[in-house]
């Protein structure tokens, strides 16, 4: 399969959706949509980035993510290392700066970082002299996450403008849904954040999102429902009565979401908390569940990603070479 040469992207880095213009987000989902199509194939592998160093650093643990990028780069044909920063001289008190002082001297090409402090990822951007990938930072933002939703979103309803799209739980906590909220309102789609007072932060209505506290008000009308899941490890205090009351009130079932569109489709960003934030029925539900497909749009994007980042950093190395 031969995927089609269109231009990188203008940064150098992928650190959040807001750079981003939605010509380069539609480029990006262009783009997936021909990975979508290799990956479907026998054969998946590329040399899109052979000769390319890809590491992923994940400060934080994570399983599908990681994965995700791991498989995405090696399908295209880069070197890549997973390192176990957990374990590494960061617990030993080595500061970031540190780290990409050392990184520096290994000539990475591609540096896929998640970590559990806002704004980490963007310093290090600033330290290193290859392209950076934010695959989470905080509660700041989450973009390939974002990407992926919408490829899988324009996938189900065969457009992504003038949508209805109700992220629901914890808003307060969430990467995601700051990510998703950027990316959908700049398409001009109409967003609608579902969730306990608590939990809904009153900066992104600023974004020109509505805030519902009920459910079913929140999901009436809905053509997306985007479950979160709720994320204790980031809570300090009484955020919920109880889980159970959580479930009760916010967390989708089949009565929660006969108020949204017939055609309407469930996502979460996953891992799910099953009884919690959704039913396990509902979320298992051919017709209305696009949970896996969410999964495989993630390698499509992530690969989609590295080859535009990757086109812009030969672009410019030949410049620096030839000027």
């Amino acid at each position: 399969m031969t995927v089609s040469p269109p231009a990188g992207l203008e940064g150098r880095h992928l650190l959040g959706i807001e750079p981003l213009s939605v010509e380069e987000i539609l480029r990006i989902l262009d783009l997936a949509e021909e990975y979508v199509t290799l990956n479907r194939q026998a054969v998946k592998r590329t040399d899109t980035l052979a000769g390319l160093t890809q590491i992923n650093m994940f400060f934080e643990a994570s399983t599908r993510t990681q994965a995700s990028f791991e498989i995405a780069g090696k399908r295209l044909g880069a070197d890549v290392m997973n390192m176990a920063m957990q374990a590494s001289s960061i617990r030993k008190g080595e500061t970031l700066i540190d780290t990409a002082t050392t990184l520096n001297a290994m000539h990475p090409d591609i540096l896929v970082v998640r970590h559990p402090h806002s704004g980490a990822v963007n310093l290090l951007a600033q330290k290193v002299n290859c392209a950076v990938i934010n695959a989470g930072d905080g509660r700041h933002e989450h973009p390939t996450q974002a990407l992926l939703d919408a490829l899988t979103i324009r996938r189900e309803k065969g457009r992504l403008t003038r949508l209805t799209v109700a992220i629901c739980g914890d808003i307060a906590h969430s990467r995601v849904a700051r990510s998703n909220i950027l990316l959908l309102g700049k398409l001009g789609n109409r967003i609608r954040l579902v969730g306990p007072r608590t939990l809904l932060p009153r900066g992104f209505a600023e974004l020109g999102a509505e805030i519902h506290e009920n459910m079913e008000e929140g999901l009436t009308g809905a053509d997306v429902v985007m479950m979160l899941r709720l994320q204790k490890e980031r809570m300090d205090g009484a955020f919920i009565p109880s889980v159970r009351e959580y479930y009760h009130r916010w967390g989708l079932d089949a009565a929660k979401l006969a108020h949204a569109k017939p055609d309407a489709i469930v996502m979460h960003p996953g891992p799910m908390n099953r009884g919690v934030e959704i039913d396990g029925d509902l979320a298992d539900d051919i017709n209305r569940s696009v949970i896996r497909e969410q999964v495989e749009m993630g390698v499509a994007v992530r690969m989609a990603v590295m080859d535009l980042l990757a086109r812009r950093l030969r672009a410019g190395r030949a410049a620096g070479e030839t000027g």
